[in-house]
């Protein structure tokens, strides 16, 4: 009986371990160096143009003009690129203005606007994976602007402008389209390979079958009562539980689960990480204090350049320079207290659980409705 239990414990161990080395396996053919440098030396341009113009209340919407644009390049022609980029571009300016737009207002009026954007992003399944994945990247921003705009509409001191805010997404993926326009004068007319296989150049239609219309009004319900648990409970950070849950769920339940895992343990890692560098400038004060910061937003901004690398080399290695970099960016404008990182690890925890749940349901439900037309048959 000991025997067995012994091997029983040690059959588990190993399961989890092999489920802990699908979190972290990699793929050496995901990292991109290239881009990943190009990203970082636009964004020490941006990083130093708002530092000069002391409007740093704006810095976050050009950042993610910037990263959102470099992960959305297909590759390619710089025609196609270029194309693409601005599409994508003026979508995510129509998606800026109206997450600070609305980002003060009443709890409702978000919750709408994250039900009605989740929508229209899920419904772009059907022209295609590229641009349902680029599509999911706007979704992601909505709430982040959402949740930026609260705090920034609660701050005794900061002011935003909503037509500033638009201003500085757009200069941010402008700056992409203008960055691959010098490396095709550098380079020559080739046409740059695509960097991944999963934002791929797949663009083909597909048909608007109930399983695809029932797994995007699934998507929208999530997001709409994750946002109402957000803002409408008014929880510190909350807005990281949509954008988890948002992240989690993908079109097959073992896609999603092991997605959401590699989200979690990079939140993890990512809020443990930035806790710590945040925990540098405190007691410190003038000038001193101002010199950590500024060293602070540049670690940031080589944490997102390494997750522009690694996007495809390891989700969860990426999900964690992303998670550091957005939180110290995020706090050193707006200065919080250090448990905010572990709200927000907590509302990934649930948000991400909320997603992984909602498609076993979703699942359960497709299995059982394919098992009654064959027993009645």
């Amino acid at each position: 009986m000991a025997g067995e239990r012994t091997r029983g414990r040690s059959t588990r161990t190993a399961r989890a371990l092999g489920r802990l080395a699908k979190v972290f396996e990699l793929d050496a053919t995901g990292i991109n160096w290239p881009r990943a440098v190009m990203f970082a030396d636009a964004a020490l341009v941006v990083l130093v143009v708002f530092w000069t113009i002391g409007h740093e209340q704006y810095l976050i919407s050009a950042l993610f003009g910037l990263l959102f644009a470099a992960l959305a390049d297909p590759g390619g022609g710089y025609g196609h690129r270029a194309s693409h980029i601005a599409v994508f571009g003026l979508a995510g300016a129509g998606v800026t203005a109206l997450g600070f737009g609305i980002g003060g207002a009443a709890w409702g009026w978000l919750v709408l606007a994250a039900f009605a954007v989740t929508l229209a992003t899920g419904l772009t399944i059907v022209f295609g994976v590229h641009r349902f994945v680029a599509a999911l990247l706007l979704n992601i921003w909505l709430i982040v602007t959402l949740g930026v705009a609260s705090g920034l509409h609660r701050h005794p001191l900061l002011t935003s402008e909503t037509w500033a805010q638009v201003l500085a997404w757009t200069g941010g993926s402008a700056l992409w389209i203008a960055l691959v326009l010098a490396g095709r004068l550098i380079r020559g007319r080739q046409e740059r390979p695509r960097p991944v296989a999963e934002i791929p150049g797949d663009t083909g239609h597909r048909k608007l079958t109930r399983p695809v219309i029932v797994f995007v009004l699934i998507r929208a319900l999530v997001m709409a009562g994750t946002t109402a648990a957000a803002f409408g409970l008014d929880l510190s950070h909350g807005y990281w539980l949509p954008v988890a849950a948002v992240v989690a769920m993908k079109p097959s339940l073992e896609q999603s689960t092991r997605v959401a895992a590699q989200r979690l343990a990079g939140a993890l890692i990512g809020a443990v990480a930035a806790a710590l560098l945040l925990l540098l400038p405190s007691g410190e004060h003038g000038l001193r204090l101002l010199s950590v910061d500024r060293a602070l937003g540049v670690v940031a901004l080589f944490l997102l350049m390494h997750a522009v690398a690694i996007r495809f080399w390891n989700y969860a290695l990426c999900s964690a320079a992303v998670a550091a970099g957005v939180l110290v960016l995020v706090d050193l404008p707006q200065p919080s207290h250090h448990a905010a990182e572990g709200y927000r690890v907590l509302w990934t925890l649930c948000g991400v659980g909320a997603g992984v749940l909602v498609m076993l349901l979703a699942q359960l439900l497709a299995e059982h409705t394919a098992r009654a037309p064959s027993q009645s048959a």
